[in-house]
């Protein structure tokens, strides 16, 4: 299993290349983190280069997929994105669908599948995968277009292009539904990148009712072989947390 650092949740507040260094010191090789427009980009490239990370995932520039008045403007955050995700050497790039509108749903779905349509050739063409994803509603993100497993895949089966991939993040699908390893068997070919983190609390993976170790396996057995992103709020030594997953404790 390979997993990835998300630097903006557990080095919240610390300069990025300053957070890279943190979690290399703790033993991992991989890191990602959400918006690129307020970050030292150099600086970032510079340790990144400097240790040997690799960077698996950066979010798009503007997230507003169900609004086709915003087309113009997403398809050109991705652009942006995808320029920004090459100086980088970054492959995947996280996509939202932004909040409901006050609109037929069955309109708004369209308009996610139509934007990623229209996406998917730009991040063909730079050999990227766009990775959509689907987040919980009860605790974190009310008002969130898209929340279900069932409704997010059939996104990408209606845009049905191999750039376009679900980000399946484990904590949101397990708040939504539960039932995430019988999702993730059925679907592991529409998964391009998993997130996890630890619940109630969205802190580390031991820390609440999630058996992460079973999910892992299944996962492994699958014969998945992208990244779980570590997405969580620490609510201890972060450095120490990161050891524990990885094994180097």
């Amino acid at each position: 299993m390979k997993f990835s650092i998300c630097i903006d949740a557990l080095y919240n507040g610390k300069p990025s290349a300053e957070a890279i260094r943190a979690i290399h010191e703790a033993g991992a090789e991989a890191f990602e983190f959400w918006n690129w427009t307020n970050k030292d980009l150099d600086g970032i490239r510079r340790a990144k280069e400097e240790l040997g990370m690799t960077l698996t995932t950066l979010v798009t520039k503007f997230n507003n997929l169900v609004d086709p008045a915003c087309r113009n403007e997403y398809l050109e955050g991705i652009q942006e994105t995808i320029e920004v995700a090459k100086q980088l050497g970054c492959s995947r790039i996280l996509t939202t669908t932004g909040n409901e509108l006050d609109a037929p749903r069955e309109e708004q779905y369209r308009s996610v599948v139509d934007g990623l349509k229209a996406a998917a050739p730009l991040a063909e063409e730079a050999g990227m995968t766009l990775l959509l994803e689907p987040l919980n509603i009860k605790v974190d993100h009310a008002g969130y277009f898209l929340s279900r497993t069932d409704e997010a895949f059939s996104v990408i089966r209606d845009v049905g292009h191999p750039s376009v991939k679900l980000l399946f993040d484990i904590y949101h699908q397990y708040i939504t539904e539960g039932e995430v390893i019988e999702a993730i068997r059925e679907h592991i070919g529409s998964i391009g990148h998993f997130h996890a983190a630890g619940h109630p609390g969205r802190h580390e993976l031991h820390i609440g009712e999630i058996d992460y170790a079973r999910i892992f396996d299944v996962i492994e057995e699958t014969g998945y072989e992208g990244y779980v992103g570590l997405e969580y709020f620490p609510a201890e030594d972060p450095a120490a947390g990161i050891r524990s997953v990885l094994g180097t404790a």
